[in-house]
């Protein structure tokens, strides 16, 4: 009886060994997306990084580079809106197969994701109406204020950082509404969106940015242990060599927010 037993238990220590070891060789995303014939890009409206033109087309400076990816992948590109707040489970259920949205780099996005090397830099601004922009030179004087922010957003962490009143709200577009209509004094915003989407010429004319409360990388963000963010360092470093990537930046004005070379300490696996 007791060889039966050992015996036994010998068997199942080797069925779990051998589990064990199937699952570390994890499926590559890039294969499977070859096989799907597309690559699912998780996005929110953000220009100048992902918004529709007046075809209703996806474009922006991440979205283009997210078409040139798929287009040496050899599949089509699909872009899904997504809510921001569930930018990690959307990866993790496999609704989305990459966050490409001018993503901050942060403690939580590290953790969760398999990350690119950073590729752009951006700060969290303030933007208010511009007769009022000129007056606030510290942060101190933003306590009285209630801001609008994009819940899950860079934004949000630091105007929880600051002890600032806020309210969280589904887009940084619909921050900027808030503020434009006067329902809010202000907002904080990407730096990046604030030069591309505020100020003379635009469609907010009588809003301005004032200060910065943070310095950030932005990343592209893929499933934990997926080979699908080094195919896209590849990516960015072709780019770079081609002089697409300084292309593709100058056509959305973002190419003096660039960071090259990939020498940039923000990938994370």
């Amino acid at each position: 009886m007791k060889k039966l037993i050992v015996a036994a238990m010998t068997a199942i220590l080797a069925l779990s060994l051998a589990g064990c070891g199937s699952s570390s060789g994890a499926k590559s995303d890039v294969a499977s997306i070859k096989k799907n014939g597309k690559l699912v890009v998780g996005i929110t409206d953000f220009a100048p990084m992902d918004y529709k033109d007046d075809k209703g087309d996806w474009i922006g400076f991440d979205a283009d580079l997210a078409k040139l990816v798929a287009k040496d992948l050899g599949v089509d590109v699909k872009f899904t809106e997504i809510d921001w707040d569930n930018k990690i489970l959307e990866l993790k259920n496999k609704s989305v197969d990459v966050i490409w949205n001018g993503m901050t780099l942060t403690d939580e996005v590290k953790t969760s994701m398999a990350c690119t090397n950073a590729y752009c830099g951006n700060a969290q601004t303030v933007v208010l109406p511009a007769e009022k922009a000129a007056a606030i030179t510290d942060a101190s004087q933003l306590k009285d204020l209630n801001l609008a922010v994009e819940s899950g957003s860079a934004g949000e962490d630091v105007a929880k950082e600051n002890g600032l009143k806020y309210t969280a709200l589904q887009s940084q577009a619909d921050a900027l509404m808030e503020v434009n209509a006067g329902t809010s004094d202000g907002a904080v915003i990407d730096l990046l969106m604030a030069g591309a989407m505020i100020g003379e010429g635009t469609d907010y004319p009588k809003l301005s940015h004032t200060l910065e409360l943070s310095k950030e990388e932005y990343v592209v963000g893929c499933r934990q242990g997926s080979d699908l963010a080094d195919f896209i360092n590849d990516e960015f470093a072709k780019f770079e060599k081609d002089g697409t990537l300084q292309k593709v930046a100058e056509q959305y004005g973002v190419q003096d927010a660039l960071i090259t070379g990939g020498e940039a300490s923000s990938s994370a696996s």
